[in-house]
């Protein structure tokens, strides 16, 4: 029986929980801005990261503000409403351009905190999630205020935390991600079967339809970003780069070479490593499918697990792999920590660890991968071996926990969703 001491104790510790988190927040976030301001240093490879917003950014805003989506430019391979983002720092016109960025990414970042907490917050919850997410971003040094992945997976962490209770707003969150950066469509691969399902899926197809006409309606040339797409080839940090990387110590005449915004190998074979990686991008997408027909034991943690596992599994098999991306994985192993049924708490670890190999190689140690030496070579088989471990195991978790093997006492999600109601 609860007391009414019980009760004031319990509310006390969850007050000096959510104290810490804001402190942590406040400390990781400055130190993070600082490193921004001194991205030039030698000591952070020179790399400029800021200079993505100030010079790329700005330049598809301008495109923008005149009505039109960029045409004929092979740096613009996002959906129709990543265009949103960009113009956002319009919203606050006494900034520069570059300042509203950084600001309005930190306010996403400072959203996603919040509804993590409130997600920990509820009975059968944990902080876990939102405390990761505060300590495990500045892993990835000053890259999340330079980039638009805050952002994305602002939208996923609401849609993933509203899909227990209001599906049909998840949906509409999941959509909102995808036309922002395809991957939050993934999110809808685990909800909970029956109306749920229906629901999710309902609200996303018409928040789609409705955002993409007014986008069309709106601007010039919104489906532009597809001639661009096509054209990617493979990315030096990919899973396909890093074969390839080991590739020119054997012998293989292949070379690297700025294209498309990155960092990519040209040269014999290389057509075949990414239609390899499209492959295998084909089977994890079939082995999803597999899961979402044989899976029958689902609890409120479930589409956390499910999405986590799925972006994972398109994120190794892609020919791309760019430092932010990890930005995502560490916001979806966030949403799997809110709740204490996840069998994604190893993986988690496994995430971390990989988050922080990234930052190691880039900036700071990026030449060295560009001109293929062995430090190059080995650091990036240790973060893509990672990744691999933790996609291979998510996928075998997820399996066993949903189909009938899982761990004896793992309840079934409607009796989990009544013990643990999610926020909103």
């Amino acid at each position: 029986m609860t007391t009414p001491s019980t009760r004031l104790r319990s509310g006390v510790k969850k007050r000096h929980r959510l104290l810490a988190l804001g402190a942590g927040w406040l400390v990781t976030r400055a130190s993070m801005l600082w490193l921004l301001t001194h991205s030039g240093s030698p000591w952070l490879g020179r790399s400029g990261v800021g200079s993505e917003v100030w010079r790329l950014y700005h330049d598809w805003y301008l495109v923008l503000v005149h009505g039109t989506f960029p045409t004929h430019d092979t740096l613009w391979q996002y959906p129709p409403g990543a265009g949103a983002v960009m113009l956002s720092p319009a919203l606050l016109p006494f900034l520069t351009y570059f300042q509203a960025f950084v600001v309005l990414t930190l306010l996403s970042d400072a959203v996603t905190t919040a509804v993590l907490a409130r997600a920990g917050l509820a009975p059968g919850r944990s902080l876990a999630g939102a405390a990761l997410w505060v300590c495990g971003l500045p892993l990835l040094l000053h890259i999340p205020l330079a980039r638009y992945d805050v952002q994305v997976t602002a939208l996923a962490v609401v849609s993933l935390v509203a899909m227990a209770r209001r599906p049909r707003v998840g949906g509409v969150f999941a959509a909102l991600g995808a036309l922002v950066k395809v991957w939050p469509a993934l999110l809808l691969l685990g909800a909970p079967k029956g109306r749920p399902t229906r629901a999710a899926w309902a609200g996303a197809a018409v928040t789609a339809v409705t955002v993409l006409a007014l986008l069309t309606a709106a601007f010039d040339h919104p489906f532009s970003f597809l001639r661009e797409q096509g054209g990617r080839g493979v990315q030096i940090e990919s899973l396909g780069g890093t074969v390839l990387l080991f590739a020119t110590h054997a012998g293989w005449p292949g070379v690297v070479r700025y294209q498309y915004g990155a960092i990519e190998f040209v040269g014999p074979h290389v057509g075949a490593v990414a239609d390899a990686c499209l492959a295998l991008t084909a089977v994890a997408f079939g082995l999803l499918l597999l899961w979402r027909l044989r899976a029958r034991r689902f609890t409120s943690a479930t589409p956390f697990d499910a999405a986590l596992c799925a972006v994972l599994l398109f994120t190794v098999t892609s020919r791309v792999i760019s430092p932010q991306y990890m930005i995502w994985l560490v916001g979806l192993s966030a949403v799997c920590l809110t709740s204490r049924h996840t069998v994604q708490r190893p993986v988690t670890a496994l995430v971390l660890a990989a988050t922080a190999v990234s930052a190691v190689v880039y900036p700071g140690m990026y030449s060295t991968l560009v001109s293929c030496s062995w430090t190059g070579c080995f650091l990036m088989l240790l973060r893509n071996g990672l990744l691999l471990s933790a996609a291979v195991w998510s996928f075998v978790r997820l399996w066993r926990a949903t189909t009938g093997r899982g761990e004896s006492g793992t309840e079934s999600y409607p009796q989990a969703r009544r013990r643990e109601p999610a926020p909103a």
